[in-house]
C-alpha cells in the first residue's frame, strides 16, 4: 500500500501545525493565525504566517507555502518517508507500507545516485591532479573563480576509455551503464562515455546529483563540444531545469527567474552575483519545463543571444508557451546585442548591464509581433498578408479564449496600424474647383452621443469612471491606445459596458487627415471643465495629461480583473486548496497594492481640487 491523499489528510488533522513549527521558530499569535519572520529567509518586518484551520503556512515575503508535512521535509531537511515516519509516531498513526514496485524503483534509484555521486567526486580530484590541469588552466581562462568552481562542482573526466570502472569499483558494469556514465556497444563492449572533457553535474530540485555534462577541450573534428547525460532512470532532460535547487530559493528573494541557453552562461551569471538562473538541457524549453518555471513566478525571463539561432530558439519556447497562457501567467523575452551572450555582456559591460536588460524584458506579445514582423520583406500586399495569417494562426493556439481574444485584438490592431498607416493629407484643391477633396469625418450616433453626456454629467468629481469618460472624450485619440484594458474593463463591469461601447465608437469616427475631425458640430459632446484631475484640465502638457490618465485607466481595469480572478480561485477552492491558498494570499496582496494606488490617486486629486479653489 502507498501513502494516499487520504492517509495524508488523516495525518495533517491529528497533528496541529503551530505547535511542530513552535519547536525552531517563535510564533506570534494574531487573530485566528500565527506569525514569525519568515525562517526561510532574512527579514525584519513579520510576513511568516500559519494557519491551523488550513493546516498551511505562508510567507507573503518570499513565498514559502506548505503543510507540516514539507516543513519537515524544507526547514527540517528530512526526507519524504522519514518526515511522515516522524509525524505518525507523534500522531499514534502506522505508515504504509510502500508499494512494491514504486518500492523498487525508489531503492533503485537510490543506488544510482550513489554511483553519480561517487563519480562526481572522483571527477572533482581530477581537475586538481597533474592530467586534470589543461582543463583548469581551461576554466581559470575563462575567469573562473575557485569559489564558483566549487559552488558548480567542475571536475575533468580523463582521456581514457575505461578509467570508470577502476575508479568506482564497488559498482557494477549494470549500474555505471544504467546512468549513463558508460556506453554499451551491440557487441557488448562498454567504454566511458565522458573522456577529456570539462565535467559539470547535472542536479535535481534537491541537489542530487542525476548527470553530467561535459564540454571538450580544445577543438576536434566530428567531436561535439558539449555531451550530456542521455535519458536514464534518473535523468529526463524534458523535466529537468540545470542550477534548479539554486535559483529556487533565490528566486524566492528576487520574485524572478532568468532562463538562459545554457549551463555556462548560468555559471556566470551566478559569479556575477544573478543567482536565479536556470538552463534546459540541450532541447527547446519543454510544457513540463515551463510548468516547472511558472509554480516559481508568474513571468519568467527567457534570455536569448541576439543572433539568428538565438532568435530562433526564443520562438520555439514562444510557440511552446503559447497554448498555456493563463490569467496571471506569461513569459518576457531578453534579446542579448548581437554577438554577445551572458558572460561576454558581463565581462565587456559588467554585470550592472546585464540587470539592466533583465529590468526591462520584451513581453510575449511584443516579441511575437516583432519576429513575425522582421521574419520576412513586406513590400507587397500579399506578403502583408502573410505577415497577418501567421499572427492568427499563433493566436488561434492560445487555449484561453479571453487571452485568444484580447491577444487577436491587439495583433490585428498592430497589423492595420502597420498595413494602413494614414495617408498624407491631400492638397486642397484651387478655388474654384467643381469637388472639395477634404474627407467629411464621420459623426458619432445620438446614442453614443447620449450615453457620453450622461456619464460626465455632474458625476466626473465623484467617480474615477466618469473621469476616465471626460478624459477619454477630451483626449479622444487615447482611446484606441487604452481599447485592450477599457474592453476587459466592459467585461467585467455591465454598469461600464455603455459609456465604454460609446468611446469606441468615438474613436471610429476619428479622422487622421483632418485637423479638426472631433467638434461639438459633429455631434461630440464637450468634456465638462473639470479641475480635479489633471487630464481635465486647460493648459496642462500634453505629455503629462497622458500619463495621468493611463494610470487612471489602469486603475481603473485592474481592480475588476482581481477580484474576478479571486472569485474564481474561490471557487475551484475544494478541488485545490493548497494552491488556491497561495494564489489568494498574492490576489489579497495585489488587490491592496491597487487600493493604495486608488488612494494615492484620490489624495492627488483632492490636492489638485484645493489647489486650483
Amino acid at each position: 500500500m502507498a501513502i494516499t491523499p487520504q492517509w495524508k489528510d488523516e495525518l495533517r488533522a491529528r497533528i496541529t501545525l503551530s505547535s511542530v513549527i513552535m519547536r525552531t521558530t517563535k510564533l506570534v499569535k494574531k487573530g485566528r493565525e500565527w506569525s514569525a519572520c519568515c525562517p526561510f529567509h532574512d527579514e525584519k518586518t513579520p510576513s511568516f504566517y500559519v494557519n491551523d484551520q488550513k493546516q498551511f503556512y505562508h510567507c507573503f515575503g518570499c513565498g514559502a507555502h506548505g503543510d507540516v508535512i514539507s516543513w519537515m521535509t524544507e526547514q527540517r531537511g528530512l526526507s519524504f518517508i522519514d518526515a511522515c515516519k516522524e509525524l505518525a509516531a507523534e500522531a499514534g498513526m502506522e505508515v504504509p507500507a510502500p508499494d512494491p514496485v514504486a518500492a523498487k524503483k525508489a531503492e533503485k534509484r537510490a543506488e544510482l545516485v550513489d554511483v553519480t555521486s561517487e563519480a562526481q567526486d572522483w571527477f572533482v580530484q581530477k581537475l586538481h591532479l597533474p592530467e586534470g590541469r589543461e582543463a583548469l588552466e581551461y576554466l581559470t581562462r575563462r575567469g573562473l573563480k575557485p569559489q564558483t568552481l566549487r559552488e558548480f562542482g567542475f571536475g575533468y573526466a580523463p582521456e581514457s576509455k575505461q578509467a570508470l570502472p577502476g575508479a568506482l569499483p564497488r559498482f557494477d558494469e549494470q549500474m555505471l551503464v544504467e546512468t549513463g556514465m558508460r556506453i554499451r556497444t551491440d557487441d557488448g563492449t562498454t567504454y566511458d562515455r565522458f573522456r577529456g572533457r570539462v565535467m559539470l553535474p547535472i542536479q535535481d530540485a534537491r541537489g542530487r546529483v542525476i548527470a553530467f555534462g561535459g564540454r571538450i577541450l580544445g577543438n576536434r573534428d566530428g567531436v561535439a563540444k558539449y555531451l550530456n547525460s542521455p535519458d536514464t532512470p534518473l535523468f529526463d532532460k524534458g523535466r529537468t531545469l540545470y542550477n534548479l535547487h539554486r535559483a529556487a530559493p533565490a528566486s524566492r528573494q528576487s520574485g524572478r527567474v532568468v532562463v538562459v541557453e545554457g549551463y555556462m552562461d548560468v555559471v556566470a551569471l551566478a559569479q556575477a552575483g544573478i543567482e536565479d538562473a536556470v538552463a534546459p538541457l540541450g532541447t527547446a524549453l519543454t510544457e513540463m519545463q515551463l510548468e516547472m518555471l511558472w509554480r516559481m513566478v508568474e513571468v519568467p525571463i527567457l534570455c536569448f543571444d541576439g543572433d539568428a539561432a538565438g532568435q530562433k530558439a526564443a520562438m520555439r519556447a514562444v510557440t511552446r508557451a503559447l497554448p498555456l497562457l493563463a490569467p496571471m501567467r506569461s513569459l518576457g523575452i531578453l534579446r542579448l546585442p548581437t554577438g554577445l551572450d551572458p558572460d561576454d555582456l558581463i565581462k565587456q559591460q559588467g554585470a550592472g548591464a546585464m540587470e539592466k536588460l533583465l529590468a526591462e524584458p520584451a513581453s510575449l506579445l511584443d516579441f511575437l509581433w516583432t519576429y513575425e514582423r522582421d521574419a520576412q520583406p513586406l513590400g507587397s500586399p500579399e506578403a502583408k498578408a502573410g505577415l497577418k495569417a501567421r499572427l492568427m494562426e499563433h493566436v488561434d493556439t492560445i487555449e484561453d479564449r479571453d487571452i485568444q481574444s484580447l491577444y487577436r485584438r491587439e495583433l490585428l490592431d498592430r497589423f492595420s496600424a502597420f498595413a494602413y498607416p494614414p495617408r498624407e493629407p491631400r492638397k486642397p484643391m484651387q478655388r474654384g474647383s467643381w469637388k472639395d477633396q477634404r474627407p467629411v469625418p464621420r459623426t458619432l450616433s445620438p446614442d453614443a452621443r447620449a450615453t457620453l453626456q450622461r456619464a460626465m454629467a455632474g458625476g466626473q468629481r465623484t467617480t474615477l469612471l466618469n473621469a476616465v469618460v471626460a478624459g477619454l472624450v477630451r483626449h479622444p485619440t487615447e482611446i484606441r491606445r487604452h481599447s485592450e484594458s477599457l474592453i476587459r474593463l466592459a467585461r467585467l463591469d455591465p454598469n461600464a459596458t455603455p459609456a465604454i461601447e460609446s468611446l469606441i465608437e468615438l474613436a471610429e469616427t476619428l479622422d487622421s487627415r483632418d485637423a479638426n475631425a472631433i467638434s461639438e458640430q459633429q455631434g461630440i459632446p464637450a468634456p465638462p471643465e473639470d479641475r480635479s484631475y489633471a487630464f481635465l484640465r486647460e493648459g496642462t502638457p500634453p505629455g503629462e495629461a497622458r500619463e495621468e490618465l493611463a494610470e487612471a485607466v489602469s486603475l481603473l481595469a485592474l481592480k475588476p480583473a482581481l477580484e474576478s480572478a479571486m472569485a474564481a480561485t474561490i471557487a475551484r477552492f475544494d478541488e485545490d486548496p493548497e494552491g488556491c491558498f497561495a494564489e489568494q494570499a498574492r490576489l489579497r496582496q495585489q488587490l491592496a497594492t491597487v487600493d493604495e494606488r486608488l488612494k494615492a490617486f484620490g489624495r492627488r486629486k483632492a490636492a489638485n481640487s484645493t489647489e486650483e479653489n
